[in-house]
């Protein structure tokens, strides 16, 4: 075996073991979730007052947490392969499928149609 082969073998070893390490959890899912919500909200109609957006807002901080909780994780399960992370989450009739890998997420299918539900929710 040549050097250059073996230098190739050490890298991806030491590439498999920093996706192992960095495999995103279900916490950081549902903080991607809340990230995305808020994004959402972010992207309100401008036509919307802005005392109501405020309140929007108020409603959302208080109340994220526990729909979370409530609406989310019990609906999601996570497949670890070990490198990567499969998420699939089933909210009001959507499907949502998200790809975790090295600490950052990939939506694959459904993540706006379910975050206007999720939003929804909230009030």
């Amino acid at each position: 075996m040549n050097l250059i082969r073996l230098v190739l073998i050490v890298f991806a070893l030491v590439f498999a073991i920093a996706l192992a390490f960095s495999n995103p959890t279900m916490d950081d899912y549902l903080r991607f979730v809340e990230r995305e919500l808020g994004r959402a909200l972010d992207k309100m109609d401008q036509t919307t007052p802005t005392r109501e957006q405020q309140v929007i807002r108020q409603i959302y901080a208080a109340r994220s947490k526990d729909l979370l909780e409530s609406a989310v994780r019990p609906r999601t399960t996570r497949q670890n392969w070990g490198l990567f992370s499969r998420f699939k989450t089933q909210v009001s009739g959507t499907d949502v499928l998200v790809i975790g890998v090295a600490g950052r997420f990939i939506p694959i299918k459904g993540v706006d149609e379910a975050t206007l539900k999720i939003g929804r929710m909230a009030f």
